[in-house]
């Protein structure tokens, strides 16, 4: 089973008429000699190598980081498109903020039969001391990476859901600054809508939820691992976008239920983290005992109305894929409509009859482990070899709950420049989607992954994949 008949080409259609979004872009694509194109590209590569952008590419023996790929003909959305796009996100993370105060709380999703207990209660990523802890106004996933692919004109299907520490957002915010000065010209041909301000926008709703005690201006601050995540590029990036101190666990104290951090001028109180750090970690009292990565007292902290997490603890649960199988239903029990972004089909290899369709028809299928992520501990039926075939298949019988699987899908392509010239590639886009007190809102746009290789259908920077600027075009 393939979604959609053909490819869908973003710029053409898939046949000879060119889509009205790109009719700008392709002029400026026939006008540009092949020189300046790759002169343009190798200046963006020299742009990210100067301002320090990496990430880790695990498994890579020759360097621990590498550049992200940036190419640089831009992924273009109408308004009407976007506009779609942006009703259902909404719709969608306001669902999930419900579920997970839900699944702390009454547990009403699981009485009513939506989804099996077992999937909620004996899931790794359901946390405990998170019971009965809700945070403020209500709000569990303040910053949500929501994965849409395109297979069709006007079919978007949400591929998975991010609600733990979504990454990324750094890449959109970089690559507009990198079109905006490598190529302002076709920019300004243009109207396309702002992602700049999204610093702003990320600090208002960071600020909207602080903590109940909080008394004056609450203070923000981001947690980061340390230098060697391989994410921390974007971790320093946000706190000086948002103007806020980046903090490391031995930056952190608690003192009579209130978080400190030290500063220059001595301990400082903080009311709001944004952490990128993942529950385990957060607290030595709570959770791994061994970790040093957060601060011991720090959800003593937060029950007791002096401390904000975002995101919240307990939200890594949305992002397993066996509750993402179950997502359709969810929207419906908490919002009471029809999703406005559909899922991708999905079998629940749990189910004794769903594990065998898959196993018949492995070759055609993407299998993905429930808790994976990043590219990592998947089969890509299609281009897998027998002896991988074999071996995921083994994987499958012995242990059936750990695993989804989904129909191949015919992503869409947009144009991208390779070393030969234009070609279409693979993409994927993740639009970034906060939510405080006063609502959920969006930057119109996000960031748009590309595979680079010819055929390939992953995406993830973390495998090998690049990532394109991101056009909302304004009517």
């Amino acid at each position: 089973m393939r979604l959609g008949p053909a490819i869908f080409d973003e710029m053409t259609g898939g046949g000879a008429d060119l889509r009205a979004p790109y009719a700008l872009v392709d002029h400026w694509l026939t006008e540009a000699t092949p020189e300046y194109l790759q002169t343009r590209r190798a200046q963006a590569e020299l742009f990210f190598r100067r301002i320090g952008i990496t990430f880790a590419v695990y498994g890579d023996s020759d360097a621990d980081e590498r550049l992200i790929p940036f190419d640089i003909v831009p992924r273009i959305l109408a308004r009407a498109e976007w506009s779609k796009l942006e009703a259902g996100l909404i719709q969608r993370v306001t669902a999930l903020n419900a579920f997970l105060r839900d699944i702390y709380g009454a547990q009403e999703v699981v009485r009513a039969g939506v989804i099996p207990a077992d999937l909620i209660l004996r899931n790794p990523q359901f946390c405990l001391p998170a019971i009965g802890l809700q945070p403020a106004h209500g709000v569990y996933t303040h910053i949500a990476g929501i994965d849409i692919v395109r297979t069709g004109p006007d079919q978007f299907y949400v591929l998975e859901d991010n609600v733990r520490t979504p990454s990324g957002v750094s890449y959109m915010l970089e690559n507009r600054e990198v079109m905006l000065r490598l190529m302002p010209e076709l920019i300004d041909r243009h109207r396309v809508a702002p992602v700049e301000d999204y610093p702003e926008m990320l600090l208002a709703t960071l600020r909207s939820v602080a903590p109940p005690r909080c008394k004056g201006d609450p203070t923000v601050a981001v947690l980061t691992p340390g230098f060697l995540n391989s994410a921390y590029y974007e971790h320093s990036f946000l706190a000086d976008k948002l103007g806020v101190e980046l903090v490391e666990g031995s930056d952190l104290q608690v003192r009579d239920d209130v978080l400190y951090m030290r500063t220059t001028e001595g301990p400082r109180r903080v009311d709001v983290l944004y952490r990128r750090v993942d529950d385990a970690y957060l607290d030595p009292l709570v959770f791994r005992p061994d970790s040093v990565l957060g601060s011991a007292g720090m959800i003593a902290a937060h029950a007791a109305g002096n401390l904000t997490i975002a995101n919240a603890i307990g939200t890594g649960i949305a992002d397993d894929k066996a509750i993402y199988s179950y997502m359709p239903e969810i929207v419906r029990f908490y919002t009471g409509e029809a999703p406005l972004i559909d899922n991708v089909p999905t079998w629940r290899c749990r189910e004794p009859d769903a594990l065998a369709y898959v196993l018949d028809n492995l070759a055609e299928l993407v299998v993905k482990e429930v808790d994976g992520s990043g590219g990592y501990g998947m089969l890509v039926g299609p281009h897998a070899t027998r002896s991988e075939l074999e071996s995921f298949a083994a994987k499958l019988r012995a242990d059936p709950d750990k695993f989804i699987a989904q129909p191949t899908l015919a992503l869409s392509t947009c144009p991208t420049l390779s070393d030969s010239g234009i070609v279409p590639r693979h993409v994927d886009l993740r639009p970034f989607i906060l939510t405080g007190a006063q609502g959920t809102r969006i930057v119109p746009g996000g960031l748009t992954r590309v595979a680079l290789k010819q055929g390939s259908l992953v995406v993830n920077s973390s495998q090998g994949g690049g990532t394109k600027d991101t056009w909302v075009l304004d009517d």
